[in-house]
């Protein structure tokens, strides 16, 4: 059932680093050595003023260290590097989180909006001032009363020929903009998406520049301003809500890339459908969803190293014949709880490199490559939800872990938790963000993301979506010799076998998908008259066939990432913990395996005792795996670690002062 690999050696946690730091380890090593003291560590105890004022602080003290710039056009002072934008907020979430959202609506938002959706004319007018953070700023999207379906806003930009502005109106409580990064106290302007009408006719939703505050920061005529107040976490966040009451808004402040409004009020785009159009500017905002899941990575690694450096000193019980207790770290339930959560992670972070990648890729590309585009909305959909999802549970089980000490707010834990308990909802709700990788998956074709409307007309046609959503991401020849290599027979198998792992995922993910085309099928004959009905009546397997996806994106991306370490201990290394991500995967999937005859109850059984034994032979090298996220021990600002680990070494030296005396004695006679 299982093989024998060479038995693992001793890895120094910097040849690790080097492979997880990636394309864009120049971006990381600079965070750590320019930002890795304690000025950029989390601070605890503080009133919500308090956080507010130092985190606005901090933002402008970021924008003058240069890393801010990154994605921004070489004209502006940027490096026009896309993926280093996204490293370098990652970066952030290391050391406070507060911070990397501050910045992220600052530089990834607000000013990646005004790049992304504007012309020169708006880059050479706000640009600098917004990188300098001289001109703070706002991504007015979310509305009270929509929260997902950004296509239904019900702010409306109404153009007025004879005056040549917009009037930008709140026609109700529901369409007041809210939860609003940097509205309730810095932001002097944002970047609004509302309705755009003119001549009498809707032109769906697009974005413009409108001022929200005086140079005395006074709310500006008819622009009201309220404060969400004190929220569970990110308290360094002034989060906002905006109101207009008939704002004026000039011409010239739409953001116009893919929509241009006349003087005589003429409406032209070079993309004539609307539902096309609006995808297509949302998709260039890809940039903060990709920067949401890394950033939730970030958090996590950060509470499974703490969790876990603790768990090498926190000793409980002891056993028979011994005097001394065993740190929990040896035991086999405690090493469940962190080692496959570790796992998860380390493959989530190659997939998300991947994701990094691509994103650079097709938004440096000098051609608009719609297919490209779609993918990697889809990809970064999926993604997002899993990544916050694993910190929300990883971060809850490493503050268990911790037990009481991980309660208190001195040890990092519960500012983790609170701050990142959003992630799963902001930047798109997870549900929904998978609901859109099915979609892709099943449409092939974006226009379907944004809409029930198609889903029984659409000719599902199995083997034609197969090919596409089984399409290689990464390591492609690779992984298809690894699959191909797979004897017939699952028994005689052994679970470490990479093309068994690759084939169990990918088979899974084709049978579920499969089954939502039949059901989807069998629900539009049923229910002919409603679509909606026909999607609902299946959203359970919709999901299902998002996770399984996505489950197979990322193994696919860790054996990539395997492909590309030259340092042969190491390689060695992350093929164990390789193995862990993906039995672990199938063991929490055991009851669908079993029910479908992928696994026997005898090799089931038997998969649960491969899973202990890598947690054995990985027990060792715990730390080496923490250690190699490289985090400076300022970012992490915790206390049992420093008072663990300073009474171990004391301890340590009193049983060396003690093994010094008894040889002195034995010496003596």
């Amino acid at each position: 059932m299982t093989s024998t690999p060479a038995p693992l050696t001793p890895v120094d946690p910097a040849r690790l680093t080097e492979v997880l730091d990636g394309r864009w380890a120049h971006v990381r090593r600079a965070a750590r050595e320019q930002l890795g003291d304690a000025a950029y560590a989390p601070v605890y105890g503080e009133s919500m003023a308090e956080a507010r004022a130092r985190i606005t602080r901090l933002t402008a003290q970021l924008a003058t260290t240069g890393r801010v710039a990154l994605g921004f056009p070489v004209e502006y002072g940027g490096d026009g590097d896309h993926g280093g934008s996204v490293v370098a907020v990652e970066m952030l979430a290391f050391a406070d989180l507060s911070l990397m959202v501050k910045a992220g609506v600052q530089w990834g938002l607000f000013g990646g909006a005004v790049q992304a959706l504007g012309t020169e004319r708006h880059h050479a007018a706000f640009l600098p001032d917004i990188i300098s953070f001289a001109l703070p700023g706002c991504f007015a999207m979310t509305e009270t009363g929509h929260g997902s379906d950004v296509h239904q806003l019900r702010t409306t930009c109404t153009y007025d020929p004879a005056s040549q502005t917009f009037d930008l109106h709140t026609p109700h409580e529901a369409a007041r903009k809210d939860y609003i990064g940097n509205a309730a106290q810095d932001g002097r302007m944002a970047v609004v998406f509302a309705q755009l009408i003119s001549g009498g006719k809707g032109h769906g939703v697009h974005a413009w520049l409108v001022p929200i505050r005086d140079e005395h920061s006074d709310p500006m005529p008819g622009v009201t301003i309220g404060d969400d107040g004190p929220k569970a976490g990110l308290l360094g966040v002034d989060n906002g809500r905006l109101t207009f009451d008939h704002v004026t808004v000039p011409r010239e402040m739409l953001l116009d890339r893919y929509g241009q409004v006349a003087p005589d009020g003429t409406y032209t785009s070079g993309i004539e459908n609307e539902t096309r159009r609006f995808f297509t500017m949302l998709g260039t905002l890809v940039r903060g969803r990709v920067s949401v899941g890394g950033s939730a990575s970030s958090a996590t690694k950060t509470a499974l190293e703490i969790a876990v450096r603790y768990g090498d000193v926190r000793r409980q019980f002891g056993t028979p014949g011994e005097d001394r207790e065993v740190v929990v770290n040896d035991y086999l339930v405690h090493q469940r709880k962190l080692l496959p959560a570790l796992a998860r992670t380390y493959a989530l972070t190659f997939a998300q490199e991947e994701l990094v990648s691509t994103m650079h890729d097709v938004q440096a590309a000098d051609t608009h490559d719609e297919k490209a585009q779609r993918e990697l909305e889809s990809r970064a959909a999926g993604l997002k939800a899993v990544q916050t999802w694993h910190a929300t549970q990883t971060i809850q089980t490493c503050r268990e872990a911790c037990g009481g000490a991980g309660y208190l707010a001195e040890n990092r834990l519960p500012a983790l938790k609170a701050d990142t308990d959003v992630f799963t909802t902001f930047e798109g709700d997870n549900t929904v963000l998978l609901q859109l990788v099915a979609k892709g998956l099943l449409t092939g074709y974006r226009d379907a993301f944004g809409s029930l409307d198609g889903w029984g007309r659409a000719a599902f046609v199995a083997e034609q979506v197969r090919e596409t959503v089984l399409e290689r991401t990464a390591a492609r020849s690779l992984i298809q010799r690894l699959v191909d290599a797979v004897p017939g027979r699952d028994d005689d198998v052994p679970f470490t076998d990479r093309g068994w792992q690759l084939k169990a995922l990918e088979d899974r993910e084709k049978h579920v998908l499969d089954g939502a085309i039949r059901r989807l099928r069998g629900s539009a004959a049923r229910r002919r008259e409603r679509q909606f009905d026909v999607f609902n009546d299946v959203q359970d397997h919709v999901l299902k066939t998002a996770t399984a996806h996505i489950d197979r994106v990322v193994l696919e991306a860790f054996v990539a990432g395997i492909e590309r370490t030259t340092d042969p201990a190491a390689r060695a290394l992350l093929d164990r913990v390789c193995d862990l991500y993906a039995l672990s995967t199938i063991e929490a999937g055991k009851g669908w395996f079993l029910e479908h005859g992928r696994l026997t109850p005898t090799r089931a059984k038997a998969l649960t005792g491969a899973v202990n034994d890598l947690l054995k032979e990985l027990r060792p090298h715990m730390r080496t795996l923490v250690d190699a996220f490289a985090i400076p021990d300022a970012w992490l600002n915790c206390a049992i670690l420093r008072e663990e680990e300073g009474r171990q070494r004391a301890m340590a030296e009193h049983d060396a002062a003690l093994r010094a005396i008894d040889r002195e004695l034995a010496a003596a006679g």
